[in-house]
């Protein structure tokens, strides 16, 4: 089942075309990463998820429903969103910015001593927010998104101010409400921070869809090279020696991925290797590549 579905999408508004014909679905359960510079469309796509603008043309469905339609109120009780700048009444406690705002969701009240326990800030619960680091609001703000137990999830930039240990439970945490079904999407700058728990990842540029799809169809449609990295006393035959040059780490080749298994077993016959690594094109790397042929505007959508 699509929980979102955009098909044909364009936005214009205050002179800006954001958004130019985006298609895009998104199964039950998947966790998405939505990437692009600033401006590339994605604000953009999200308010439409959320129901907050229209589009220009096109059809947005959201659980298979229109999110601006008149009865999409209890659509939004199953949404869960989490912005990148979280902003609370700082003089109410921890506990009392999230008791207010589920019972704006008409959720559980009980839900809220244990979301703030899941999210670390327990302890904290009858501090007034004002007294709170940016990474405990950060926290909240998760607790927040949580509320209702949503079958979507929107999270921007939602390890900002967390610190290695806080990032890592986080992410446990996503793969959790992913394992109950739980449908995400995921933005961030952070590339290496999230590769490994996506999906699926769409990139975007000046409100076009760049590239979309799972890192190894990424990999496959960017073609960028596969790096080995090898050690041992080597002397490697003429063809391999034209892929190769020394680096930091030691000798290096750059194969293309359609010849990475021929030349990993002409490698691996080589005398006196020790041991090979293989690298293959990170997140970043793929990022670089669908969006080097689109400049980065000055404002974002």
């Amino acid at each position: 089942m699509n929980i979102v579905s955009l098909n044909k999408i364009e936005k214009h508004y205050q002179g800006v075309h954001a958004l130019k014909g985006v298609n895009l679905e998104l199964q039950q359960g998947k966790i998405l990463g939505l990437f692009g510079h600033n401006g590339a469309g994605k604000t953009t796509t999200i308010k439409l998820i959320l129901g907050l603008i229209k589009a220009s043309s096109g059809e947005v469905r959201i659980f298979g429903k229109d999110p601006t339609s008149f009865r999409s109120r209890e659509l939004r009780q199953q949404i869960g969103f989490l912005q990148e700048n979280v902003s609370f009444y700082d003089h109410l406690t921890g506990f009392e910015v999230l008791h207010y705002f589920a019972r704006l969701k008409k959720s559980d009240k009980k839900q809220c001593h244990q979301l703030l326990d899941q999210v670390g800030l327990n302890h904290a619960a009858k501090r007034r927010v004002k007294t709170y680091s940016k990474g405990m609001r950060q926290r909240l703000g998760l607790a927040q998104a949580l509320l209702g137990k949503p079958k979507l999830l929107l999270l921007d930039e939602p390890t900002v101010g967390l610190d290695p240990i806080a990032t890592q439970d986080f992410y446990k945490r996503i793969e959790q409400l992913k394992q109950q079904g739980c449908t995400i999407i995921l933005c961030s700058h952070v590339l290496p921070g999230v590769e490994k728990y996506i999906d699926s990842a769409v990139i975007m540029g000046e409100g076009h869809l760049l590239a979309e799809g799972n890192l190894d169809d990424l990999r496959q449609k960017a073609e960028l090279p596969v790096r080995l990295q090898l050690q041992g006393d080597i002397a490697l035959p003429d063809n391999l020696a034209e892929k190769a040059y020394w680096n930091e780490q030691g000798l290096t080749l750059k194969v293309a991925m359609k010849e990475k298994m021929a030349v990993l077993r002409q490698v691996l016959s080589l005398p006196n290797l020790t041991n090979v690594d293989q690298y293959l094109p990170t997140l970043e790397d793929l990022y670089n590549h669908f969006s080097a042929s689109t400049p980065a505007p000055r404002e974002n959508s």
